[in-house]
């Protein structure tokens, strides 16, 4: 994360430009430090009196710290080094899974200070159980965290289904049986106080820890897609998530590839989850549907079974049936598997690549488009939903410094 978001919200006013300068001074820091208050005002294009201003109210509010000289020996009076506080915020992540619970703690850094998880099959089960499950799993990450003297900034959490723009409501997560579930009434009511509350899709935020975290450097216009039970996508456009008037953006599960095709759980037929869902895959491979069952399917796959290979070049190939349309509507620099499919890529990606190549319109892109590996994996939606914290704090790092000052 090297750059303030571009949907940060400062108004045109002196308060907001404080705001926006206190921001850029938090992300040279975590992205080039330790550096000196010169060093920082010549990144950002400030005056270093402007700096040292900005850098003081950092301090207080004990986000940065001051180490010794950044060179000691050198000509001239030497600089001290800031850096990120070792006990500063931490954006605490939370991951709701059709087979597990799982949360995590990263601090400024990017570091992963503490994480909790529990297995457990929660498709149909109510979602109060879950909900109470996954808060003491919240605690028992922030106590922790607050156990190594930092200090938790907020919770994101990453739901398997469709979650209204700007609320906390879970309109439909096919794959759980939810719908019209407040996550942010139970967690009020069981998790930790205090804290500010974010809920995203799984696929949205998978999507934005690849944006932030998945590469050096990362792309700005690509198509994310992850997979568990179901097939979800997430649409990141100029460096910026697309999420759709209603935040429904991204449903690529559920795009038909073959209309005539089974029945969905949505209403639709012949969607793509019938096809290359975990629990399809499994069906074509002739293996009962379970948990833990895309390391079996890899395994069995990589020792030459010839069923389970065909059955992921079908779900290959209707990946990029469904995925053809996204790269001709938004010509992205790349598509990326994350999730469950980056462990089944080798297996996926020569009938998926065939499928793109054949269907896409435009000449001059490579045969098959681009189409990488995401290097975060399953691991993706939680590290982006802690990583979302962050992101928030080093937008505006105005409100936790004030809040500590």
């Amino acid at each position: 994360m090297t750059d303030p978001s571009p949907d940060a919200p400062w108004p045109n006013t002196q308060q907001g430009i404080r705001r926006r300068n206190l921001s850029l001074v938090m992300h040279a820091v975590v992205a080039q430090g330790p550096l000196s208050r010169a060093a920082v005002a010549g990144r950002i294009g400030l005056t270093r009196a402007a700096v040292s201003t900005l850098v003081d109210e950092l301090i207080r509010g004990g986000l940065l710290v001051e180490l010794g000289p950044e060179r000691p020996g050198t000509v001239g009076r030497p600089g001290s080094s800031l850096t990120v506080g070792p006990h500063g915020p931490v954006g605490i992540g939370a991951e709701i899974g059709v087979d597990h619970l799982a949360v995590c703690a990263v601090d400024l850094h990017g570091k992963v200070r503490a994480r909790a998880a529990a297995e457990g099959d929660n498709r149909g089960r109510p979602p109060e159980p879950v909900l109470k499950e996954l808060a003491r799993l919240v605690g028992e990450v922030t106590s922790t965290a607050r156990g190594l003297g930092l200090r938790p900034a907020g919770l994101a959490v990453a739901v398997p289904g469709l979650v209204a723009r700007d609320s906390h409501t879970v309109v439909r997560a096919p794959n759980l049986g939810w719908s019209q579930v407040d996550i942010g009434a139970h967690l009020r009511a069981d998790g930790p106080e205090g804290m500010a509350l974010s809920v995203d899709n799984e696929a949205n935020l998978g999507a934005l820890a690849e944006l932030w975290i998945g590469g050096d450097p990362a792309p700005q216009d690509f198509v994310h897609v992850s997979a568990e039970i179901g097939i979800g996508a997430a649409l990141v456009v100029g460096g910026r998530l697309l999420r759709g008037t209603h935040g429904f953006a991204g449903e690529l599960g559920h795009v038909p590839v073959r209309p005539e095709g089974p029945a969905c759980p949505c209403g639709g037929r012949g969607c793509l989850e019938q096809y290359a869902g975990e629990e399809a895959v499994l069906r074509a491979a002739g293996l009962e549907p379970g948990g833990g069952r895309i390391g079996l399917l890899a395994g069995l796959a990589d020792d030459g079974d010839q069923r389970v290979r065909r059955a992921l070049r079908g779900a290959g190939s209707a990946l990029g049936i469904a995925l053809s349309g996204a790269v001709n509507l938004l010509d992205p620099q790349t598509v990326v598997l994350g999730g469950a499919l980056s462990r089944l890529a080798p297996w996926l990606l020569p009938s998926l690549e065939r499928e793109l190549g054949r269907r896409t319109a435009d000449p001059q892109r490579p045969r098959g488009g681009s189409v990488t590996v995401s290097r975060l994996g399953s691991q993706g939606p939680l590290l982006g939903a802690a990583h979302s914290v962050v992101q928030a704090v080093l937008d505006d790092p105005a409100a936790l410094a004030g809040r500590a000052g």
